[in-house]
């Protein structure tokens, strides 16, 4: 896991979220490229589902932690299964963040699993003073345009909006929350999602848009002086054919 300043105003979300060189080529032997060819027909097929958070093998390598209030405490713990990312606030907001270009077109389905100890339960959920959630996972567009800016989705467990409900972030609408968990009704359980990501650009949005630049996790509490705790599994990102909402 790494720290540090992201470089892109991407990933706008709760008010903080705006939230090698190559070596010299060599000649391959002619009866090399038969068995290059086999690798890499057996890479093509495995390559089919993406995975994003790798938390059950025990890697954070590739994610970059970003506080914007106090330290929501991030780390791998052993779960029944392997491990899974376990997150703590306490009147805090910091995230872990993945650069990454991902095409939507090959892989539109997001498919991941979460649990938290219980909703945030701020005063309004809709509201910049509620803008607290156990759990959420944002998807970042880059923007199209010159005077584009980046779009989110971001998935929550919420407090009281229902599931299915989705509502313009507070801080910008550039960001769309949707309500996938609500409540205390799962509270404990691990809860496992399919959502096709592009269709739901496009419905949030109004228009096709076909690559994401960032994820983000984030488990945080700063607007309401709140706790909350959760935990992550892995993040996949696979071809439509297997499934969506």
């Amino acid at each position: 896991m790494r720290r540090g300043r992201m470089h892109s105003p991407a990933t706008a979300g709760c008010g903080e979220f705006r939230k090698l060189k190559l070596p010299a080529r060599r000649a391959v032997p002619a009866a090399a490229f038969a068995v290059l060819a086999l690798l890499a027909a057996g890479v093509s097929a495995a390559a089919d589902s993406i995975v994003l958070g790798r938390f059950s093998a025990g890697d954070l390598s590739a994610w970059e932690a970003k506080s914007f209030v106090g330290e929501t405490a991030y780390r791998l713990v052993d779960g029944r299964d392997g491990m899974i990312l376990e997150a703590v606030s306490r009147a805090s907001a910091s995230g872990l963040i993945l650069e990454r270009r991902i095409d939507l077109t090959a892989t539109p389905v997001l498919a991941w699993r979460w649990r938290v100890s219980g909703p945030v339960n701020p005063p309004d959920e809709k509201t910049r003073d509620g803008d607290d959630f156990a759990a959420r996972i944002y998807f970042v567009t880059p923007g199209q345009g010159l005077f584009s800016l980046p779009k989110s989705i971001s998935y929550v467990w919420a407090s009281r909006q229902p599931v299915g409900s989705s509502w313009p972030n507070p801080y910008t609408d550039n960001v769309r929350m949707v309500a996938v968990d609500s409540g205390s009704r799962h509270v404990g359980e691990w809860r496992s999602h399919r959502r096709n990501l592009r269709e739901d650009f496009r419905t949030l949005f109004g228009r096709d848009i076909t690559e994401i630049t960032h994820v983000a996790i984030m488990t945080d509490t700063d607007n309401s002086g709140l706790s909350a705790h959760s935990w992550y599994g892995d993040i996949r990102l696979e071809p439509a054919g297997n499934g969506g909402r």
